[in-house]
């Protein structure tokens, strides 16, 4: 088992890359119920990578530190990425007033994909 700060850099990206190639994918999948559908699930799907980014940026870009202070970052970056989940979401349906089944669609396509890197990983 590989536990280092390296191999969990590793992994985020992967987990990041998955997430923005299934939002393209949900993006293109809705194309055929028009563009705005398409813009709303890879907006919706967009907005969880964007999420996982900033997680991971706060817990990996800095130097190691102790469990105590890691956990700190950990629960930070989780309370930062769904307050960015939520405002996004927020914008794609009031502000930008695009459909919000494939917004949500694309969104949690992109969080399922979590489970299914982090379920390969063992």
């Amino acid at each position: 088992m590989d536990n280092s700060l390296a191999a969990g850099r590793r992994l985020a990206l992967q987990v990041v890359l998955a997430q923005a190639a299934v939002a393209v994918v949900a993006g293109l999948a809705f194309l055929v119920q028009g563009v705005h559908a398409a813009v709303a699930a890879l907006a919706g799907g967009l907005l969880i990578v964007a999420g996982t980014c900033l997680l991971a940026l706060r817990v990996f870009a800095p130097a190691l530190a102790g469990p105590g202070s890691m956990l700190a970052r950990f629960a930070v970056g989780t309370l930062l990425k769904w307050i960015v989940v939520i405002v996004g979401f927020y914008l794609i349906l009031a502000y930008w007033r695009l459909p919000a089944l494939p917004a949500l669609i694309g969104l949690v396509a992109a969080v399922l994909v979590n489970l299914v890197v982090l379920g390969l990983k063992r």
